[in-house]
């Protein structure tokens, strides 16, 4: 447990060595895959300030759209392309020739070409076999080359994909000239153990490229599944996770960015160059302009991450922050909030009459502990009913 630093992990922590590859590179799909969350649409300012604060908080790469939208998509692509940030930045482009081209008038930093590869897939949506897939695959990333364009290459439904077929895709494309290739958990339904499975599938065909992890959460398992891929991925150069803020996204969403970040940073004691103090107002951004609140209970960013009420723990928080907290919140852009209702004790009342300049007896004391309860049956009990509850007791007839 560390203390100098503002971080109070458990020590149990480091008793495994977890190896992790020598770099790993955040993409952030808030833009694309974050806005594909039903009911969100930015705007391009909107977009144009979202990226800037993903930037400016170190984010390596931002997925800034999927071209073939329309010409609303490829002006905001073009716009953050032209920004001069130091993310690279990235678009979405199907395995298909039209595509590729979009991707170079946008003016993308590198094209992320995905084709689906599930027999389900396969029969139910693209109508091909396998041997098309591969064939068209490779012809699209030769193309793309020809024009000009870096590309990485990842499988659709990867989690639900003939190993075999997996492995020769995987082992094929390597062969071109492709930046990464990746494997997508598409509907979520992978666990940790599959992940790194198939992570290790990829090392051995793909002979040391980059590999990309993009993780659905429909299983709650998005966050862990991604950590599982890189450590299956050591002692690989270099690996990317795909993250959204707030872990937005189709269905259940992706794996969250400040979660992400924070578990490696103050869990893992792996710094990836993003900075952390700046989580909580980029989630604020984003909710702002998504229209989707902060859940309260959100780690690390939400209001309650850092909020106590119950008084054992306000209690013990005033004494050190530590013993209810496992990182300053400070670290991650929060604050910390002692709240007043129906579990408040009598430590934090004290608090919140000394804050106020209030002065009470201990039998006042004690009333006003019973007020603040009864008041907090309906709720929690904001400062100014507070201030007004104590002042009517301290103030009343016969004190």
């Amino acid at each position: 447990m560390k203390h100098s630093s503002g971080v109070f992990t458990s020590p149990y922590n480091s008793i495994r060595k977890i190896n992790f590859p020598e770099k790993i590179v955040v993409y952030d799909s808030t833009l694309r895959d974050g806005e594909q969350m039903p009911g969100i649409a930015y705007s391009l300012e909107q977009k144009l300030e979202i990226a800037r604060k993903l930037d400016e908080i170190g984010v390596h790469q931002i997925e800034a759209g999927f071209p073939p939208v329309g010409e609303g998509e490829r002006k905001a692509i073009r716009a953050i392309a032209r920004e001069g940030l130091n993310a690279d930045i990235l678009c979405l482009s199907r395995i298909n020739k039209e595509d590729i081209a979009q991707a170079a008038e946008c003016e993308a930093d590198m094209a992320m070409l995905f084709i689906a590869s599930s027999d389900l897939h396969l029969k139910c949506k693209l109508n091909m076999t396998q041997e098309q897939v591969l064939a068209k695959s490779l012809d699209c990333i030769d193309y793309a080359n020809d024009h000009g364009v870096k590309v990485s290459f990842s499988t659709e439904d990867s989690t639900r994909t003939e190993e075999s077929f997996l492995r020769r895709l995987y082992r094929e494309t390597s062969k071109a000239k492709v930046g990464r290739v990746g494997l997508t958990d598409t509907v979520g339904c992978a666990s940790p153990d599959a992940i790194a499975h198939l992570v290790k599938i990829i090392k051995e065909e793909a002979h040391g490229l980059p590999v990309s992890v993009h993780c659905h959460n429909d299983f709650g398992l998005a966050l862990a599944n991604a950590i599982a891929g890189l450590e299956a991925g050591a002692p690989l150069q270099e690996m990317a996770v795909a993250t959204t803020v707030g872990g937005f996204g189709e269905r259940s969403g992706n794996v969250s960015l400040e979660q992400f970040v924070g578990a490696m940073k103050f869990i893992y004691s792996r710094d990836i160059g993003i900075k952390t103090e700046g989580l909580a107002d980029l989630c604020r951004l984003v909710s702002k302009y998504s229209k989707v609140p902060i859940h309260p209970n959100a780690p690390l960013v939400g209001e309650n991450a850092f909020r106590h009420e119950s008084g054992i723990h306000a209690a013990a928080v005033l004494k050190n922050p530590a013993t209810y907290e496992p990182i300053a919140p400070e670290l991650v852009g929060n604050s910390r909030r002692l709240m007043l209702g129906k579990h408040s004790g009598s430590a934090v009342v004290k608090a919140m009459l000394a804050e106020n300049g209030l002065c009470a007896t201990e039998a006042q004391l004690q009333k006003i502990i019973g007020a603040v309860k009864t008041a907090g049956e309906k709720g929690t009990v904001q400062r100014e009913q507070f201030v007004k509850i104590a002042k009517g007791i301290i103030d009343g007839p016969g004190n």
